[in-house]
């Protein structure tokens, strides 16, 4: 059998999103090679025992920020530290976002992001990319993105952070437009950036510096509208919309509301939004206060964590990420007298898949199947790395988890793999272990020890057309094509009698002058009057700004021929 490389995973019940099956499962070189009952181990086979376990597909978090430069500092979970954290909790894949400046060329952006994270990942990964400024260089940018060289399928859009990645309505279509054109899925950090900068300095002047500030300059209404605002504009070029960190009731049902009226439309809920509130935010403790600051911001509705948790487990809302974006406490203080200047981020790397299953499954609205395909499958289709990614089957990856799902662990900073100094969900007992985690069928989690190497894990590439989104679409497109009908009319039907066409305005008074006539000057000279305005035949409105009498009663007597029903006395 030459070097290569055997693991057989033996007496679990295998878990996909579509079933759960008692299976084995045999990897060779890194690939499920056989899924089924009694398989033999061949000579030399690595052999894990998952009686009584649960085998499940690697977790896919589809929004991570690892070492991202922001508002004057930079996260500190690099590629090294973020994805070590995630493979210590069961999730053997990320898509990060890389983040040009405005004015940066997408493909600059692209090599920076791709040396950081080559030398330093420890599991797989992908990009998406967000696009901070608009002109036709862009477009022509996004085009190569797309390409299988780049491997990008998703551009992000900020509708916040203004005068800094915010881009504006008219730029946005467009980038929904191109979107389209190529086959990619358009995503946007959903919240009004006017009204944002608006409330910033309100407060502000009223004395309110500290992290409080930060919910109430953005409240959920703020969301709620950008979220609307990007589904209509979006529907209008029938480009596939993915809504990421879902953070409030009022965002989840306008998307909820959008998909049934058959929109495309993706909603992500991250691990924050699905466990924690925003009541944090008035804590005495500036430190702690400021420890959850992310936009949009967590809510002080304290049954939002639990609406959300019942909307993704229904099936409204689609996948589930994170924004692992971390900055420790010394960060945070930079903002400690302006809460706008703290900067944005928090954990949930290794702890999104936990989270989801306590607050998902343990807690009984969630069955093991949908939190398979919450925490992996589903990304894993719409961002078309499927069936690579995101199930247990023969072909596939063999990013597997061993999951105990009724061990237990207690969530705390004193004992993550993160560099950050706090940990949003400290102290939150949670069921739900991965207990052992392989990547590329090696095995680096085992008894919760994590041994892993740096710069192991591949870029894969996330191509355009996703079947799992553009069949939708297409779908959708027929819908609207059919609706989308000339109306055929013969010349009868064009007909309209010009020669009883009379726009003689009605008699007015004569308009007096402007300026009254003077006696001559000194110098003998009269003052002119200003010229009359010259009558306007061609106005509809002139009457109406004249004597402000309403359009309507000036009787027009254009008419329409054989209008349909029949000929009819009404003037139009």
């Amino acid at each position: 059998m030459g070097d290569s490389q055997f693991v057989l995973i033996q007496g679990g019940t295998v878990v996909n999103a579509n079933e759960s099956i008692r299976a084995d499962v045999l990897v060779e070189d890194g690939i499920i090679r056989k899924v089924g009952e009694n398989l033999s181990a061949p000579e030399g086979a690595r052999v894990i025992n998952a009686e009584g376990k649960m085998v499940m597909p690697g977790g896919i978090d589809t929004h991570t920020h690892c070492q991202m430069p922001f508002m004057g500092t930079q996260a500190v979970d690099d590629f090294y530290i973020g994805t070590k954290a995630a493979l210590a909790g069961g999730t053997t894949m990320i898509i990060d976002f890389i983040i040009p400046q405005k004015g940066e060329k997408l493909a600059d952006a692209y090599k920076k992001w791709k040396t950081w994270a080559e030398e330093k990942v420890c599991c797989d990964y992908s990009f998406h990319m967000a696009i901070t400024h608009w002109d036709e260089s862009v477009r022509k940018d996004m085009r190569l993105m797309s390409t299988e060289e780049y491997g990008i399928n998703s551009f992000k859009m900020f509708m916040a952070y203004k005068d800094v990645f915010m881009l504006q309505d008219h730029e946005m279509l467009e980038v929904f437009k191109t979107c389209r054109e190529i086959g990619a899925i358009g995503q946007v950090h959903a919240e009004n950036g006017d009204v944002i900068e608006e409330n910033q300095k309100r407060l502000l002047a009223m004395g309110i510096t500290g992290p409080e500030g930060h919910p109430l300059s953005r409240p959920e209404e703020v969301e709620a509208e950008a979220v609307l605002r990007a589904c209509v504009i979006s529907n209008q070029v029938k480009c596939p919309l993915y809504v990421v960190h879902v953070m409030s009731k009022s965002a989840a049902e306008i998307i909820m509301t959008k998909r049934k009226e058959g929109a495309v439309i993706f909603g992500e809920p991250i691990a924050a939004s699905l466990a924690c509130n925003g009541t944090h935010y008035w804590h005495k403790c500036w430190r702690h206060a400021a420890a959850y600051v992310l936009s949009p911001p967590l809510r002080e509705d304290e049954g939002t964590p639990d609406y959300l948790m019942d909307l993704l487990a229904q099936g409204h809302l689609q996948c589930t990420g994170t924004d692992n974006c971390t900055f420790n406490s010394s960060q945070k203080a930079r903002g400690i007298n302006d809460f706008t200047k703290i900067p944005n981020g928090v954990n949930g790397l290794e702890d999104r898949m936990s989270v989801i299953w306590e607050k998902g499954v343990w807690s009984g609205k969630m069955s093991p199947e949908r939190f398979v395909d919450v925490t992996s499958t589903t990304a894993a289709r719409i961002f078309n790395i499927y069936p690579q990614k995101g199930v247990i089957a023969p072909g596939s990856d063999a990013d597997i988890l061993v999951w105990d799902p009724d061990r237990t662990r207690t969530i705390s900073a004193e004992t993550h793999h993160h560099a950050v100094d706090f940990n949003i969900f400290e102290g939150m007992t949670v069921h739900g272990v991965a207990e052992v985690v392989l990547t590329n069928g090696k095995v680096v989690v085992e008894n919760g020890e994590v041994n892993v190497t740096q710069g192991s894990g591949k870029f894969v590439p996330n191509l355009p057309h996703s079947p799992y989104v553009y069949d939708l679409v297409r779908t959708n497109e027929n819908i609207r094509i059919a609706k989308e009908v000339k109306v055929e009319r013969s010349a009868e039907d064009m007909f309209v009698d010009m020669s009883k066409l009379d726009l003689k305005p009605e008699p007015q008074e004569p308009a007096k002058p402007a300026v009254e006539p003077t006696p001559a000057g000194a110098n003998g000279a009269t003052a002119k009057a200003a010229p009359r305005q010259a009558e306007n035949y061609d106005d509809p409105f002139a009457n109406h700004r004249q004597d402000n009498r309403s359009v309507v009663d000036s009787k027009p007597v254009i008419r329409v021929r054989n209008p349909p029903g029949g000929k009819s006395s009404i003037f139009f």
